[in-house]
């Protein structure tokens, strides 16, 4: 889990568009992606590390495990 901490939006967007996601612009600072599975996940244009709880909610909506983003995330 000490791998989802302080996680930062432009990390995760390249995450899960490497699952295969599609960026799509969204309102505001708002930037949507619309996974393999049909869902969208919307993430805010703030700076700031994602909370790990919205983290979570966001991978399982993509159809991702844990281990699966973690290893997004290192880019392999």
């Amino acid at each position: 889990m000490a791998g989802l901490r302080d996680v930062r939006p432009r990390e995760a967007i390249a995450a899960l568009e490497r699952a295969g996601g599609v960026v799509r612009p969204g309102k505001g600072d708002h930037v949507n992606i619309k996974m393999p599975n049909g869902q969208i996940i919307t993430f805010s244009g703030r700076r700031g590390a994602i909370k790990i709880g919205v983290l979570k909610a966001m991978i399982r909506k993509a159809g991702l495990t844990e281990e699966a983003f973690i290893r997004l995330l290192e880019g392999d």
